[in-house]
C-alpha cells in the first residue's frame, strides 16, 4: 500500500491509503518521484526549459 492524498474543500491535503477520495476522484501519490544520479535525459529537459523560459534562473526575483 502506498500513501495517497486528496484535497478537501479548503485545499488542504487529506492523507489516505485508498485509491479514490470520498468524492470519487482518484487520489494522488504522496511520495516524491524517483531520482537517479545517472539521469540520461537531464540535458534535454534543461534545454526545453531554457527554450520556454521556465528555468528558475529565468524567472523574475520574488521579494517577500
Amino acid at each position: 500500500m502506498y500513501l495517497m492524498y486528496y484535497l478537501d474543500e479548503s485545499g488542504n491535503r487529506c492523507y489516505t491509503l485508498k485509491k479514490n477520495g470520498p468524492d470519487g476522484k482518484p487520489t494522488l501519490s504522496a511520495h516524491p518521484a524517483r531520482f537517479s544520479p545517472e539521469d540520461k535525459y537531464s540535458r534535454e529537459r534543461i534545454t526545453i526549459k531554457k527554450r520556454f523560459g521556465i528555468l528558475m534562473t529565468q524567472k523574475p526575483e520574488v521579494v517577500y
